[in-house]
């Protein structure tokens, strides 16, 4: 079963990595036309450790967080935000790409 869930975590984090790339691409397109003014992506009480105005922080944060649950595989406690930080970044990006595609 945990195999399973790895292999899982691990397509999810690889379809997060190429969305946010065209993501943060987009973002940089509307800073240069002074269309994206925000500091985070995310709320800081949200769950993520980082804060930034782009994507790729916060895929990194999620990449380390499974690096540590691989280590420790047996503790729940990194499973969980982990997920609930993948579905985040899902959510976002969804919402982003709806939003900006041409």
């Amino acid at each position: 079963m945990t195999k399973a869930i790895e292999q899982q975590l691990i397509e999810n984090i690889s379809v997060i990595l190429k969305k946010s790339l065209t993501a943060d691409a987009t973002l940089a397109d509307l800073r240069a036309h002074k269309k994206a003014g925000f500091e985070a992506i995310f709320k800081k009480d949200i769950g993520f450790n980082c804060s930034a105005n782009t994507f790729q922080p916060y895929v990194e944060e999620i990449a380390d967080d499974l690096l540590q649950w691989q280590a420790n595989k047996t503790q729940q406690t990194l499973l969980i935000p982990l997920v609930k930080k993948i579905e985040q970044l899902f959510t976002v990006l969804a919402g982003f790409e709806q939003s900006h595609s041409t």
